[in-house]
């Protein structure tokens, strides 16, 4: 693009396109320029412009969106984001909205309806033509984070006894209003499916070739009510471009296509990472578009939980004042021994929890699983025993009591904090819960309390037999 463009040509090569349309955007439209505006958009791709236009002030964003072509503004407003959408429906007049809900694919506006106030979508529901209408709610039927919720009803779908000739021109008739034409989908009069075929088979086929003669009739599917995570990891373990999704009669109503699973694997990913640093996640993906009284009611439930867990070390420490005042030296390595037993286990919960998430730790199984990271922790253990010997050794003055009470305590500490880091997340799994729930500061806090009861302990006995 030319510099009389707005943008100049080196722009592009040193900073990403979005950032640099939006920064030229927001210019022309600040002095009132929309026929520049127009001209900057229009070879920017969707996305690109969708980012740009979720960068601009507030007041912009609806000035800028109005400024595409009605064509190009419904597959711009697909790709904002949540927040961005509702500002939008809210400065828009109600005719532009009914018109860009109305065009919108059904699963992308069922993911709007799910943020929206019950009252709006309800409002928007009302307006949306019959047709429409039926589909939304049909989706919107589905328990959230399922399949039926995620699929969408517009796909390509064939009978056996069509010819290729036959259902090449369907697909052309067709391909404009539907998801994919990649993946054809073959039911019979019921619509139950019976096989799949992809374009390119369709396209090598004989012309007078049957669509029954040359589709596959085994066909990997999910029903409805299939767990959203179970969706994505089948999509992704047989590297499909979408997925069939049946009913309980096995009849076919829609598929997951693999840009809504990527989305899946996102937000999965966010609540997982969340979990794991015991903060809780909110119905929104981006944790910084929160206002800061919903950063700390997410944050200080778990947080409390956690400070009165830790109560449990203060505890321990308290009822062995007595070991404590007799060589004090003890206290200054618990830190020590507590902060490393808290790494291990969370190192050992996070290969855990991963090995869950991706089912390869099935095949090796949960007690082999726990005893190698049993055996991993006590070998850790050891080879830090001889840094930490020698080191307490020289700090409490040539204390052997206290180097054989750390020494000794470190590697049960990282036995057992590797053992609990493998053994809490699979437990949790096994009830059913999000093994990531038994995140690392649960793992530390346990860890932290067990470590410090068995230095102590330990060092209590050296000190009545060596002492």
């Amino acid at each position: 693009m030319s510099e009389a463009n707005g943008i100049p040509a080196s722009g592009i090569a040193t900073a990403p396109v979005a950032e640099v349309v939006a920064r030229q955007l927001e210019v022309l439209l600040e002095v009132g320029n929309y026929d520049g505006a127009k001209l900057l958009l229009q070879p920017v791709q969707e996305v690109d412009t969708a980012e740009a236009i979720g960068s601009l002030p507030r007041t912009l964003q609806a000035l800028a969106f109005r400024l595409l072509p009605k064509d190009e503004a419904i597959a711009v407003y697909e790709y904002l984001d949540a927040a961005v959408q509702q500002t939008l429906l809210e400065r828009l007049r109600s005719g532009e909205v009914l018109e860009l809900v109305e065009e919108m694919s059904p699963d992308d506006r069922v993911r709007l309806f799910d943020e929206l106030p019950a009252k709006v979508v309800r409002r928007l529901l009302a307006e949306l033509s019959p047709s429409e209408r039926r589909i939304t709610a049909q989706l919107l039927g589905y328990e959230p984070e399922t399949a039926g919720r995620l699929m969408t009803p517009e796909f390509i779908d064939l009978k056996e006894f069509h010819s290729a000739a036959q259902a090449l021109a369907i697909v052309r008739r067709r391909a404009r209003d539907t998801e994919t034409i990649y993946s054809l989908y073959v039911t019979d009069g019921s619509r139950h499916l019976t096989g799949i075929l992809s374009l390119r088979d369709l396209v090598v086929a004989d012309p007078e070739a049957r669509i029954g003669d040359v589709m596959t009739r085994e066909v990997l599917s999910v029903s409805t009510d299939t767990d959203q995570e179970e969706v994505a990891r089948a999509i992704q373990r047989y590297d499909f471009l979408a997925i069939p999704v049946v009913d309980r009669e096995q009849r076919l109503v829609g598929i997951v296509t693999v840009d809504d699973v990527i989305d899946v694997i996102e937000q999965e990913a966010t609540r997982d990472l969340y979990a794991a640093g015991a903060v809780q996640a909110g119905d929104e993906d981006d944790y910084f578009q929160s206002n800061l009284f919903t950063v700390a009611r997410r944050r200080v439930v778990w947080l409390l939980v956690l400070l009165i867990a830790n109560s449990g070390t203060a505890a321990v420490i308290a009822s062995m004042h007595g070991v404590l005042q007799q060589v004090v030296v003890l206290a200054a390595f618990i830190p020590l021994l507590i902060g490393t037993g808290g790494n291990v286990g969370a190192q050992s919960s996070t290969v855990v929890i991963r090995g869950l998430s991706t089912q390869r730790i099935q095949a090796l199984g949960p007690l082999r699983a726990i005893s190698r990271e049993a055996a991993a922790g006590a070998l850790l253990g050891l080879l830090m025993l001889l840094v930490v010997v020698p080191w307490t050794t020289y700090v409490s003055g040539g204390n052997w009591v206290v180097a054989g009470a750390a020494g000794t305590s470190l590697v049960a500490i990282t036995t057992l904090a590797a053992t609990a880091g493998a053994a809490l997340p699979l437990l949790f799994n096994r009830l059913g819960l999000d093994p990531a729930l038994m995140s690392a500061p649960f793992i530390a806090t346990a860890t932290d309390v067990a470590g410090v009861f068995i230095y102590l302990q330990l060092a209590a006995w050296l000190l009545a037999r060596l002492g």
